[in-house]
């Protein structure tokens, strides 16, 4: 095998190890929701593209309140569910939904767009 092909074959496989690092096995910090004056544990959600913030922590028996704006108008991101609660939403384009409810186990639990493309991640703690 020449040097040539010993650096491109090296460069393909720096390559592949660091997307497998990106997308597959770089952990996210969450976002811990605020505490409102009535007790609801609170966070405000951007659906743009995606979930921003898409990891979110909340506190295991208090209630969730989470606040959904979609800013845009994909029609994948109409809809958000949340299988592991039985909890979903429809979100109207430019309009700010609540989605509440009240954690009752710890865990990691994820929340998606009807398709499946849109992703985020609730921990419970």
């Amino acid at each position: 095998m020449s040097l040539d092909k010993i650096f491109v074959t090296l460069g393909g496989l720096i390559l592949i190890a660091f997307i497998v690092w990106f997308f597959w096995l770089v952990k996210k910090k969450g976002v811990k929701a605020s505490t409102t004056s009535g007790g609801y544990q609170e966070a405000m959600i951007l659906v743009k593209g995606g979930y921003t913030p898409d990891v979110i922590i909340v506190q295991k028996g208090r209630p969730v309140r989470l606040n959904f704006i979609r800013a845009e108008s994909s029609s994948c991101s109409e809809m958000v569910l949340f299988p592991d609660f039985k909890k979903s939403a429809q979100l109207p384009e430019g309009e700010t939904v609540p989605v509440e409810f009240v954690p009752d186990k710890a865990g990691e639990f994820e929340f998606q767009c009807q398709m499946g493309m849109l992703r985020g991640k609730l921990i419970v703690e």
